[in-house]
């Protein structure tokens, strides 16, 4: 029996080890799946923090903005702005004014200032003329006036004359029985004529009075038009002399004189109607620029910018947008394509800061991260 046991025993003491060594190894191979998998959810989850921008609320994402801007070209205008046409003369067609002095273009001119001052010769000339026809004709009419003043007079004297020599020839028919018979005739022929005489005086004097203003009315017709050439000489040699209506810097206008396109110059001849001139008050200029349709929804009332003039690289001005056209316009090359005008107010000045100068704007503008609107 007991050595039947002590067969037993060693077998059991020599199986014992293997055993133990397949659950360490099986233990090894456990731990190292899992730390395998711990690896890989590690390095997912990393990544997903790497790769994922952080969330936001709605309420944080709609405050969130980024700076961006947009550049737009457009022309430098003054908001001041007074136009110098050549006149136009009165009484007189379409014609040549020849400039006999002129104010150089980028002078700085104060209110009542002399622009310019046109040939006036022929208008001093026309207006002494129609002078002395006037003195004239009104010397004339009174003198007519004063005839007729007269002739009324004797008119009037011979009337009464007339009427008394009528009232003595009735006194004289009242006693006509006294009378002999011739001298009876006689009396009656006398009272008959004064009757006509009368008469012919009384129906003749409306007439002649007629007559007689005709002739006056005439001359002061003639007077008074002589008066109104005068008055339209003396309108037209004053017009030749334009002085500025406001304070400002001279700006000359590039006009067709002489088969070509120029500015003026002294001696140069102006069609009237003409603009040749502008007085602009550069102390509050604006640049007026269109904006594409797509650029348009981010500006804002008030966005800041800085305007560069074309010609003067080195110069910058601060702007603000100030105004925003309500309504498109088209495209030249398609209606598809459309653009809103937009204007920008120029902080400060400068003695180059003129108009229709080429201009490009650098709009600063504040516009909402895509999906910032959604809540």
């Amino acid at each position: 029996m007991s050595s039947h046991v002590t067969d037993e025993r060693p077998s059991a003491a020599s199986e014992r080890p293997q055993h133990e060594q397949g659950r360490l190894l099986k233990r090894r191979r456990i731990l190292l799946a899992s730390s395998a998998s711990v690896l890989v959810v590690a390095a997912a989850i990393f990544w997903s923090f790497r790769s994922t921008p952080p969330k936001t609320p709605s309420s944080e994402l709609n405050q969130q903005s980024r700076r961006a801007g947009v550049r737009v070209t457009g022309a430098t205008v003054a908001l001041r702005q007074q136009a110098i046409v050549a006149p136009m003369l009165e009484g007189q067609q379409l014609g040549s004014l020849t400039i006999t002095k002129l104010t150089a273009g980028g002078t700085r001119v104060h209110k009542g200032d002399l622009l310019v001052a046109f040939d006036r010769q022929a208008q001093m000339r026309t207006f002494i003329d129609k002078q002395d026809d006037y003195q004239k004709l009104a010397n004339q009419a009174v003198q007519e006036q004063a005839k007729e003043d007269a002739a009324r007079a004797k008119d009037e004297t011979e009337i009464q004359q007339a009427e008394s020599d009528l009232s003595k020839a009735q006194l004289e028919m009242q006693k006509v029985e006294l009378l002999s018979r011739i001298d009876a005739e006689k009396a009656r022929q006398t009272l008959e004529k004064a009757k006509a005489t009368f008469q012919q005086l009384r129906a003749t004097f409306a007439l002649k009075r007629k007559a007689a203003h005709s002739t006056v009315r005439l001359v002061e017709i003639q007077r008074d038009r002589a008066r109104q050439v005068m008055e339209h000489a003396r309108a037209n040699a004053e017009s030749m002399e334009i002085k500025t209506p406001i304070d400002g810097v001279v700006v000359l206008n590039t006009i067709w004189k002489q088969g070509k396109m120029g500015q003026v110059q002294d001696g140069d001849q102006v069609q009237a109607g003409v603009t040749f001139m502008q007085v602009v008050d550069p102390s509050s200029m604006q640049v007026r620029a269109s904006v594409n349709q797509e650029d348009f929804l981010s500006l804002r009332f008030g966005d800041a910018a800085q305007i560069h003039l074309d010609a003067y690289p080195n110069l910058v001005f601060p702007g603000k947008l100030v105004e925003m056209a309500p309504i498109a316009r088209g495209g030249d090359f398609s209606n598809k394509l459309r653009s809103f005008a937009v204007v920008f107010s120029i902080g400060g000045t400068d003695p180059t800061l003129m108009p229709d100068l080429s201009a490009a704007v650098d709009v600063t503008l504040t516009t909402q991260v895509a999906g910032a609107g959604a809540f």
